[in-house]
C-alpha cells in the first residue's frame, strides 16, 4: 500500500511580511519629509545670554530677604497681595544659590498657605 502524503497548509505569511515591510518604508519616508532651512540661516546663540530673573518672581535672597521687581518683601504674603488672581495660580521663586534649602521650602509652604495655586521654584540649567 501505498501512502497519501498530505500537503500541510501553509498561511500567507509572505504577504504579510510584504505589507508590514511597506508601511516601514512608507513611514521612514513621511517621517522624513521635512522642509530644510535655508542654507544661509544661522540659528539664535544663547550661551552668551544676560541671565536675570523674571519680572514677576519672587527673589530669595541667600540671607532670606525677599524682594519683588527690586522692592524689599517683608513676608511670602505682601508678595501674593501684590499679584492679580490670574498670577496667583502659578507663583515663581527665584532663589539664591547659597539659600539653605529649609528655608525655601519654608517659603514655599508659606506661599501655599497664602493662597498660591503651586509654587514654581526658578532655576539655571546646568550644561555639565
Amino acid at each position: 500500500m501505498l501512502r497519501v502524503r498530505r500537503k500541510s497548509e501553509r498561511e500567507p505569511t509572505t504577504a504579510l511580511i510584504n505589507i508590514v515591510f511597506l508601511m516601514l518604508i512608507f513611514f521612514l519616508v513621511a517621517g522624513t519629509l521635512a522642509v530644510p532651512l535655508d542654507g544661509d540661516l544661522t540659528l539664535v546663540r544663547t550661551a552668551e545670554l544676560e541671565r536675570t530673573a523674571p519680572g514677576d518672581a519672587l527673589v530669595v535672597h541667600a540671607d532670606g530677604r525677599m524682594s519683588f521687581r527690586g522692592q524689599d518683601i517683608g513676608a511670602p504674603s505682601d508678595y501674593l497681595a501684590l499679584l492679580d488672581e490670574e498670577s496667583r495660580e502659578r507663583v515663581r521663586i527665584v532663589p539664591d544659590a547659597e539659600l539653605p534649602a529649609i528655608e525655601l521650602v519654608a517659603i514655599g509652604r508659606a506661599l501655599r498657605r497664602a493662597g498660591a495655586g503651586s509654587v514654581v521654584i526658578v532655576t539655571e540649567r546646568g550644561l555639565e
